[in-house]
Protein backbone atom coordinates (compact mmCIF):
# COMPACT_ATOMS: atom_id res chain seq x y z
CA UNK A 1 0.00 0.00 0.00
CA UNK A 2 1.59 3.53 -1.04
CA UNK A 3 -0.13 6.62 0.06
CA UNK A 4 0.82 10.44 -0.82
CA UNK A 5 1.30 13.51 0.63
CA UNK A 6 2.21 16.68 -0.15
CA UNK A 7 3.97 18.29 2.98
CA UNK A 8 5.31 22.04 4.00
CA UNK A 9 8.10 23.12 5.63
CA UNK A 10 6.44 26.43 7.70
CA UNK A 11 4.68 23.31 9.51
CA UNK A 12 7.67 21.29 10.12
CA UNK A 13 9.56 24.51 11.63
CA UNK A 14 6.30 24.79 13.81
CA UNK A 15 6.01 20.95 15.11
CA UNK A 16 9.79 20.98 15.67
CA UNK A 17 9.65 24.24 17.63
CA UNK A 18 6.57 22.37 19.60
CA UNK A 19 9.03 19.38 20.83
CA UNK A 20 11.88 21.77 21.32
CA UNK A 21 13.92 20.36 18.29
CA UNK A 22 13.90 22.73 15.85
CA UNK A 23 17.43 22.53 14.49
CA UNK A 24 16.68 19.83 11.93
CA UNK A 25 13.48 21.86 10.66
CA UNK A 26 15.92 25.07 10.32
CA UNK A 27 18.11 23.07 8.50
CA UNK A 28 15.62 21.84 6.31
CA UNK A 29 14.97 25.38 5.31
CA UNK A 30 18.01 25.78 4.17
CA UNK A 31 17.88 23.27 2.14
CA UNK A 32 15.18 25.49 -0.23
CA UNK A 33 18.21 26.49 -2.63
CA UNK A 34 17.56 23.65 -4.83
CA UNK A 35 14.77 25.56 -6.05
CA UNK A 36 10.85 26.36 -5.08
CA UNK A 37 9.48 23.54 -7.83
CA UNK A 38 12.27 20.95 -6.91
CA UNK A 39 10.47 17.84 -5.02
CA UNK A 40 11.56 16.45 -2.42
CA UNK A 41 10.13 12.26 -1.97
CA UNK A 42 10.32 10.53 1.40
CA UNK A 43 9.57 6.90 2.26
CA UNK A 44 8.18 6.01 5.09
CA UNK A 45 8.37 2.19 5.66
CA UNK A 46 6.61 1.02 8.52
CA UNK A 47 4.31 -2.08 10.27
CA UNK A 48 1.06 -3.16 9.45
CA UNK A 49 -1.60 -1.40 11.93
CA UNK A 50 -0.06 2.14 11.16
CA UNK A 51 -1.89 2.70 7.61
CA UNK A 52 -4.93 4.85 8.55
CA UNK A 53 -2.73 6.77 11.42
CA UNK A 54 0.43 8.18 8.91
CA UNK A 55 -2.27 9.01 6.08
CA UNK A 56 -3.91 11.00 8.29
CA UNK A 57 0.00 12.40 10.19
CA UNK A 58 1.21 13.01 6.25
CA UNK A 59 -2.42 15.45 6.29
CA UNK A 60 -1.42 17.49 9.27
CA UNK A 61 1.85 17.81 8.28
CA UNK A 62 0.69 19.50 4.67
CA UNK A 63 -0.61 22.75 5.78
CA UNK A 64 1.24 24.61 2.48
CA UNK A 65 2.88 23.60 -0.02
CA UNK A 66 5.89 26.14 -0.61
CA UNK A 67 8.47 23.37 -1.77
CA UNK A 68 6.32 20.32 -2.37
CA UNK A 69 7.12 17.27 -0.68
CA UNK A 70 5.71 13.16 -1.12
CA UNK A 71 5.47 11.08 1.20
CA UNK A 72 5.17 7.42 0.21
CA UNK A 73 4.26 4.84 3.23
CA UNK A 74 4.92 1.15 2.99
CA UNK A 75 3.04 -1.15 4.96
CA UNK A 76 3.63 -5.04 5.98
CA UNK A 77 4.57 -7.06 8.71
CA UNK A 78 7.33 -5.77 10.92
CA UNK A 79 9.71 -8.36 10.76
CA UNK A 80 9.41 -8.45 7.19
CA UNK A 81 9.90 -4.85 6.12
CA UNK A 82 12.85 -5.21 8.14
CA UNK A 83 14.43 -7.41 6.25
CA UNK A 84 13.18 -5.17 3.34
CA UNK A 85 15.03 -2.80 4.01
CA UNK A 86 17.82 -4.53 4.89
CA UNK A 87 18.08 -6.11 1.45
CA UNK A 88 17.45 -2.76 0.01
CA UNK A 89 14.37 -1.13 0.08
CA UNK A 90 15.65 2.80 0.82
CA UNK A 91 13.67 3.71 3.29
CA UNK A 92 14.04 7.16 4.72
CA UNK A 93 12.29 6.37 7.89
CA UNK A 94 11.34 3.88 9.66
CA UNK A 95 8.36 2.82 11.72
CA UNK A 96 8.28 -0.30 13.07
CA UNK A 97 6.87 -2.50 15.48
CA UNK A 98 9.36 -2.73 18.06
CA UNK A 99 13.06 -1.80 18.86
CA UNK A 100 15.09 -5.34 18.03
CA UNK A 101 13.47 -4.23 14.13
CA UNK A 102 15.23 -1.51 13.72
CA UNK A 103 18.56 -2.57 16.00
CA UNK A 104 18.96 -5.31 12.98
CA UNK A 105 18.96 -2.57 10.28
CA UNK A 106 21.41 -0.53 12.33
CA UNK A 107 23.47 -3.91 13.24
CA UNK A 108 24.10 -3.77 8.79
CA UNK A 109 25.26 -0.14 9.14
CA UNK A 110 21.97 1.20 7.85
CA UNK A 111 21.00 3.09 11.13
CA UNK A 112 23.37 4.63 14.03
CA UNK A 113 23.42 2.65 16.78
CA UNK A 114 22.57 5.08 19.21
CA UNK A 115 19.08 5.56 17.32
CA UNK A 116 16.74 5.61 20.22
CA UNK A 117 18.64 8.58 21.91
CA UNK A 118 17.05 11.01 19.27
CA UNK A 119 14.27 11.50 19.87
CA UNK A 120 12.05 11.97 23.22
CA UNK A 121 11.01 8.72 24.88
CA UNK A 122 13.31 6.44 23.25
CA UNK A 123 12.29 7.66 19.80
CA UNK A 124 8.84 5.82 20.05
CA UNK A 125 6.25 8.65 19.99
CA UNK A 126 3.15 6.06 20.92
CA UNK A 127 2.49 2.70 22.50
CA UNK A 128 -0.25 0.40 22.29
CA UNK A 129 -1.15 -3.04 24.04
CA UNK A 130 -3.03 -6.15 23.46
CA UNK A 131 -6.22 -6.87 23.46
CA UNK A 132 -9.10 -9.07 22.59
CA UNK A 133 -11.21 -8.71 19.71
CA UNK A 134 -14.38 -10.88 19.96
CA UNK A 135 -17.61 -11.36 17.98
CA UNK A 136 -20.12 -9.19 19.45
CA UNK A 137 -21.94 -10.63 22.63
CA UNK A 138 -19.18 -12.34 23.40
CA UNK A 139 -20.72 -16.18 22.89
CA UNK A 140 -17.51 -17.91 23.73
CA UNK A 141 -17.19 -15.81 27.01
CA UNK A 142 -13.66 -15.43 26.74
CA UNK A 143 -12.69 -13.15 29.28
CA UNK A 144 -8.67 -13.56 29.93
CA UNK A 145 -6.08 -15.77 28.49
CA UNK A 146 -6.87 -18.77 30.45
CA UNK A 147 -9.60 -19.01 28.10
CA UNK A 148 -7.61 -18.58 24.96
CA UNK A 149 -6.37 -22.41 26.08
CA UNK A 150 -9.69 -24.29 26.23
CA UNK A 151 -11.14 -26.52 23.91
CA UNK A 152 -12.82 -25.16 20.69
CA UNK A 153 -11.40 -21.89 21.12
CA UNK A 154 -10.16 -20.07 17.42
CA UNK A 155 -7.11 -17.89 18.42
CA UNK A 156 -6.50 -15.54 15.65
CA UNK A 157 -2.79 -14.05 15.79
CA UNK A 158 -0.12 -13.54 13.47
CA UNK A 159 3.62 -14.92 12.66
CA UNK A 160 5.88 -13.74 15.26
CA UNK A 161 8.65 -14.79 12.48
CA UNK A 162 7.39 -11.92 10.51
CA UNK A 163 4.86 -9.95 12.37
CA UNK A 164 5.94 -7.57 14.92
CA UNK A 165 2.69 -7.47 16.49
CA UNK A 166 2.62 -11.27 17.04
CA UNK A 167 5.83 -10.88 18.96
CA UNK A 168 4.07 -8.54 20.88
CA UNK A 169 0.73 -11.20 21.79
CA UNK A 170 3.40 -13.84 21.89
CA UNK A 171 5.48 -12.38 24.93
CA UNK A 172 2.09 -10.59 26.56
CA UNK A 173 0.47 -14.43 26.99
CA UNK A 174 4.12 -15.78 28.11
CA UNK A 175 4.47 -13.31 31.11
CA UNK A 176 0.57 -13.64 31.96
CA UNK A 177 1.66 -17.25 31.97
CA UNK A 178 4.63 -16.70 34.10
CA UNK A 179 2.64 -14.92 36.69
CA UNK A 180 -0.50 -17.30 36.57
CA UNK A 181 1.96 -19.67 37.68
CA UNK A 182 4.12 -18.26 40.39
CA UNK A 183 7.13 -18.31 37.21
CA UNK A 184 6.78 -22.41 36.76
CA UNK A 185 8.43 -21.97 33.34
CA UNK A 186 7.43 -25.46 32.07
CA UNK A 187 3.78 -24.59 32.71
CA UNK A 188 4.25 -21.44 31.03
CA UNK A 189 5.66 -23.53 28.45
CA UNK A 190 2.73 -25.72 28.61
CA UNK A 191 0.18 -22.95 28.59
CA UNK A 192 2.00 -21.27 25.37
CA UNK A 193 1.91 -23.96 23.35
CA UNK A 194 -1.74 -25.26 23.65
CA UNK A 195 -2.46 -21.94 23.01
CA UNK A 196 -0.92 -21.82 19.10
CA UNK A 197 -2.47 -25.09 18.94
CA UNK A 198 -5.44 -23.29 18.91
CA UNK A 199 -4.24 -21.14 16.05
CA UNK A 200 -5.93 -22.14 12.78
CA UNK A 201 -4.02 -19.81 10.48
CA UNK A 202 -0.91 -17.50 11.22
CA UNK A 203 -0.87 -14.88 8.87
CA UNK A 204 2.28 -12.94 7.97
CA UNK A 205 1.51 -9.40 9.51
CA UNK A 206 -1.37 -7.45 12.59
CA UNK A 207 -3.32 -6.36 9.60
CA UNK A 208 -3.42 -9.73 7.31
CA UNK A 209 -4.86 -11.38 11.20
CA UNK A 210 -7.51 -8.75 11.48
CA UNK A 211 -8.79 -9.26 7.53
CA UNK A 212 -8.79 -13.12 8.57
CA UNK A 213 -11.01 -12.29 11.86
CA UNK A 214 -13.14 -9.69 10.70
CA UNK A 215 -13.43 -10.00 6.95
CA UNK A 216 -13.31 -14.07 6.58
CA UNK A 217 -14.66 -15.04 9.74
CA UNK A 218 -12.39 -17.50 11.07
CA UNK A 219 -11.73 -17.73 14.80
CA UNK A 220 -13.51 -16.83 18.50
CA UNK A 221 -10.92 -14.22 19.64
CA UNK A 222 -8.18 -11.65 17.61
CA UNK A 223 -5.13 -11.09 19.52
CA UNK A 224 -4.73 -7.37 18.26
CA UNK A 225 -3.12 -4.17 18.77
CA UNK A 226 -5.80 -2.56 21.44
CA UNK A 227 -5.26 0.41 18.61
CA UNK A 228 -5.85 -2.27 15.86
CA UNK A 229 -9.12 -3.48 17.86
CA UNK A 230 -10.35 0.00 18.06
CA UNK A 231 -9.95 0.51 15.02
CA UNK A 232 -12.60 -2.73 13.86
CA UNK A 233 -15.21 -1.10 16.27
CA UNK A 234 -15.31 1.92 14.56
CA UNK A 235 -15.24 0.39 10.91
CA UNK A 236 -19.21 0.03 9.83
CA UNK A 237 -18.65 -3.45 8.44
CA UNK A 238 -17.07 -4.64 11.71
CA UNK A 239 -20.11 -3.64 13.44
CA UNK A 240 -20.48 -7.16 15.09
CA UNK A 241 -17.89 -7.02 17.40
CA UNK A 242 -16.16 -6.21 21.03
CA UNK A 243 -13.48 -5.16 22.86
CA UNK A 244 -12.43 -7.55 25.86
CA UNK A 245 -9.39 -6.10 28.41
CA UNK A 246 -7.27 -9.09 29.63
CA UNK A 247 -6.25 -8.95 33.40
CA UNK A 248 -2.48 -8.44 32.52
CA UNK A 249 -1.04 -7.40 29.10
CA UNK A 250 2.11 -5.64 27.98
CA UNK A 251 3.25 -2.27 26.90
CA UNK A 252 3.68 -2.26 23.07
CA UNK A 253 6.43 0.15 21.98
CA UNK A 254 6.64 1.46 18.24
CA UNK A 255 9.52 2.98 17.97
CA UNK A 256 10.68 5.41 14.68
CA UNK A 257 14.05 6.57 13.29
CA UNK A 258 15.58 7.65 10.49
CA UNK A 259 17.60 5.44 7.75
CA UNK A 260 21.28 7.28 8.19
CA UNK A 261 22.76 5.68 5.07
CA UNK A 262 20.11 6.16 2.68
CA UNK A 263 19.38 9.53 3.86
CA UNK A 264 22.43 10.58 3.15
CA UNK A 265 22.73 9.20 -0.69
CA UNK A 266 19.34 10.63 -0.85
CA UNK A 267 20.15 14.42 0.50
CA UNK A 268 16.86 13.81 2.42
CA UNK A 269 17.95 14.04 5.72
CA UNK A 270 16.80 17.46 7.33
CA UNK A 271 13.70 16.36 6.04
CA UNK A 272 13.41 12.91 7.14
CA UNK A 273 14.59 14.04 10.45
CA UNK A 274 11.82 17.06 10.66
CA UNK A 275 9.45 14.39 9.87
CA UNK A 276 9.76 12.26 12.65
CA UNK A 277 10.28 15.61 15.12
CA UNK A 278 7.18 16.50 14.26
CA UNK A 279 5.17 13.13 15.88
CA UNK A 280 5.99 14.36 18.99
CA UNK A 281 4.42 18.07 18.55
CA UNK A 282 1.12 18.54 20.52
CA UNK A 283 -1.09 17.91 17.21
CA UNK A 284 0.44 14.87 16.02
CA UNK A 285 -0.01 13.27 19.82
CA UNK A 286 -3.40 14.17 19.77
CA UNK A 287 -4.12 12.73 16.64
CA UNK A 288 -2.34 9.54 18.12
CA UNK A 289 -4.82 9.60 20.43
CA UNK A 290 -7.51 9.88 18.28
CA UNK A 291 -5.99 6.91 15.35
CA UNK A 292 -6.15 5.09 18.93
CA UNK A 293 -2.51 5.17 19.83
CA UNK A 294 -1.56 5.91 23.70
CA UNK A 295 0.34 9.07 23.00
CA UNK A 296 3.54 8.81 24.32
CA UNK A 297 3.38 12.66 26.04
CA UNK A 298 1.74 12.10 29.37
CA UNK A 299 0.55 15.34 29.47
CA UNK A 300 -1.18 14.82 26.19
CA UNK A 301 -2.05 11.21 27.15
CA UNK A 302 -4.26 12.80 30.53
CA UNK A 303 -6.66 14.18 28.31
CA UNK A 304 -7.56 10.76 26.59
CA UNK A 305 -7.79 8.40 30.09
CA UNK A 306 -11.61 7.32 29.33
CA UNK A 307 -10.41 5.67 25.83
CA UNK A 308 -7.07 4.08 27.06
CA UNK A 309 -8.11 2.10 30.08
CA UNK A 310 -5.94 1.50 32.74
CA UNK A 311 -4.09 -1.88 33.43
CA UNK A 312 -1.36 -3.76 34.40
CA UNK A 313 1.34 -4.01 31.55
CA UNK A 314 4.39 -6.33 31.56
CA UNK A 315 7.58 -4.50 30.11
CA UNK A 316 9.66 -6.23 27.71
CA UNK A 317 12.82 -4.48 29.58
CA UNK A 318 11.88 -5.51 32.95
CA UNK A 319 9.79 -8.80 32.62
CA UNK A 320 12.14 -10.41 29.65
CA UNK A 321 15.31 -8.60 29.84
CA UNK A 322 15.21 -6.26 27.02
CA UNK A 323 14.32 -7.14 22.95
CA UNK A 324 18.19 -8.53 21.96
CA UNK A 325 17.52 -11.10 24.93
CA UNK A 326 13.55 -11.80 24.39
CA UNK A 327 14.54 -12.39 20.74
CA UNK A 328 17.14 -14.52 21.69
CA UNK A 329 15.05 -16.88 23.79
CA UNK A 330 12.00 -17.15 22.03
CA UNK A 331 12.28 -15.82 18.27
CA UNK A 332 15.69 -16.64 16.59
CA UNK A 333 16.26 -19.67 15.00
CA UNK A 334 15.77 -22.65 16.69
CA UNK A 335 14.34 -20.76 19.70
CA UNK A 336 11.43 -21.27 21.81
CA UNK A 337 8.71 -20.51 18.65
CA UNK A 338 10.67 -22.81 16.46
CA UNK A 339 10.55 -25.72 18.72
CA UNK A 340 7.24 -25.49 19.69
CA UNK A 341 5.96 -25.16 16.13
CA UNK A 342 8.21 -28.45 15.17
CA UNK A 343 6.23 -29.84 18.18
CA UNK A 344 2.97 -28.40 16.54
CA UNK A 345 3.36 -29.58 13.35
CA UNK A 346 4.57 -33.49 14.40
Amino acid sequence: MTDRTTLSRRWLLKGAAATGLAGSALSLAACGSAGKGAATTLLNVSYDPTREFYVAYNKLFATTAERPVTVNQSHGGSGKQTTAVIEGLEADVVSLALAHDIDAIAEKGLIAADWAKRLPYNSTPYYSTIVFLVRKGNPKAIKDWSDLVKPGIGVITPNPKTSGGARWNYLAAYGWALKANAGDVAKAEAYIEQLYRNVPVLDTGARGSTTTFVQRGQGDVLLAWENEALLALKDSAAEGFEVVYPSWSIRAEPPVAVVDKNVEKKGTKALATAYLEGLFSDEAQKLVAEYHYRPANPEIGKGFTDKFPELPLLSVDTDFGGWKKAHADFFAAGAAFDKLQARINK
